[in-house]
């Protein structure tokens, strides 16, 4: 969400760097709509002190017993009273068209995000290459999977079509022993506080954080009044919702493992074999709120926190800084962990870690009170994924693999794996 009063103050700043999105000039479209809502409050509220004014005036009028003066009044009140609520209701649709419209821009890019019009336009911030040798190719995880007899997208597409799948034995155990991994890292190295939150949230939380209205398609509806969570983003930095905070309680920094649903819409045709793209997967989400004079040096922290896990598992990744194009709606920068896919012969991206300003913040209405200083000010937002536990599964089987078709176990998750060394093939 946009503050309309910076707008005002600087529209070519505003408009520069929406170009920079491919937009084209919005500010004197936005600065007409607030125009049009001063104007209907002034309205309103010109009418109402118009009515105050003539109550002391009828009072007076009776005191003087000048009746006819007194009802002349009193008639005028009546004609503004009849005339209050189209005042009041045209000031509400001036400011909901404001509102709307301010809601569907997206967030202004920071001045170092490279400009671009899609993913080829992404940079390479840094790479790792870790000890063990990296597969250049290899059998894809599906054949793999499906080899063990472990892994069966069939039966999950009986039951609720396609983009599911069911894991069993050793590659089940083998998600849950990489979604513990991860939490007790977060928790325990990178000092982020676990948290286990609903996955349906209401309009207002999907709001909040982005996802609506524009991209209502992309998620899935539960009932008439809920929302099941594309991310645990969404119930993670809704926490901070319509509060005021002090500035000594920041950051604040949380995680959770989460199931997500995402309704994958324009994507027909991608990634349909497999679990690369699919309608319901875990991930463990990590989500800061801070100052805004520390959201740049805690977007590099959260992206350390997110490389941690692919270091540990000893997998070959890169880092990308994503371009204008190709970053999300509500970031105002974005860095894309890509790792190694030897079954593809590509590196396919595994985490997200962006910062949003106090874009969401906005949403929300969730503040800070500096210790210095007057009022309350908007905190920052960040959000990452920390990381995708099924693309991390894919990843362990596809560079852990063996010419025997099996896939060892990286050392890090042993300790959660009960004694396994290897998959290798329908066990319990």
């Amino acid at each position: 969400m946009h503050d309309i009063r910076a707008i005002r103050e600087n529209p070519q700043a505003f408009d520069d760097a929406l170009r920079r999105r491919g937009l084209g000039a919005l500010s004197a479209e936005l600065i007409a709509l607030d125009d049009a809502r001063k104007s209907a409050t002034s309205a309103a509220q010109a009418n109402q002190e118009r009515r105050n004014a003539l109550a002391k005036e009828i009072g007076g009028a009776k005191k003087a017993k000048d009746e006819a003066r007194a009802a002349e009044l009193m008639a005028e009140v009546a004609r503004l009273k009849e005339e209050g609520p189209a005042l009041e209701a045209a000031q509400t649709e001036a400011g909901k068209v404001l509102d709307d419209r301010l809601a569907a821009i997206p967030n202004r890019p920071n001045p170092e995000v490279p400009e671009g019009a899609d993913e080829h336009g992404n940079v390479e911030h840094r790479a790792f290459s870790g000890n063990r040798t990296k597969l250049a190719t290899g059998r894809q995880h599906f054949e793999l999977g499906e080899a063990f007899g472990l892994m069966d997208f069939e039966a999950a597409s009986r039951m609720s079509g396609a983009r599911f799948v069911v894991l069993k034995g050793q590659l089940a155990r083998l998600e849950r022993a990489l979604g513990q991994f991860m939490l007790d890292l977060h928790t325990g190295e990178h000092g982020y506080t676990e948290v286990a939150p609903p996955i349906l949230v209401r309009d207002e939380a999907m709001f909040g954080t982005a996802q609506l209205p524009k991209f209502r398609d992309d998620q899935f509806r539960a009932g008439e009044e809920h929302w099941l969570i594309p991310t645990a983003e969404v119930p993670l930095t809704n926490l901070v919702r319509e509060s005021i905070l002090s500035e000594d309680e920041l950051p604040l920094r949380f995680t959770a493992l989460t199931p997500c649903f995402r309704a994958e819409a324009g994507s027909a045709g991608r990634d349909t074999r497999g679990m690369l793209r699919q309608h319901q997967f875990n991930k463990v989400e990590l989500v800061s709120i801070t100052t805004p004079d520390q959201s740049a040096s805690e977007h590099e922290r959260m992206l350390g926190s997110a490389e941690a896990v692919l270091k540990k598992l000893d997998l070959t990744y890169r880092v990308m800084t994503l371009c204008t194009g190709d970053m999300g709606f509500a970031s105002q920068k974005t860095y894309d962990i890509e790792v190694w896919m030897p079954g593809q012969e590509t590196f396919r991206e595994i985490s997200s870690c962006s910062v949003c300003g106090d874009f969401q913040a906005r949403r929300m209405n969730a503040r800070y009170r500096p210790k210095e200083g007057k009022g309350a000010q908007f905190v920052h937002t960040l959000n990452g994924s920390g990381v995708a536990v099924g693309r991390a599964l894919i990843a362990v089987m596809e560079n852990y693999q063996n010419p025997d078709g099996s896939v060892t176990i990286p050392s890090v998750l042993k300790p959660y794996m009960g004694g396994i060394e290897k998959i290798e093939g329908l066990k319990s």
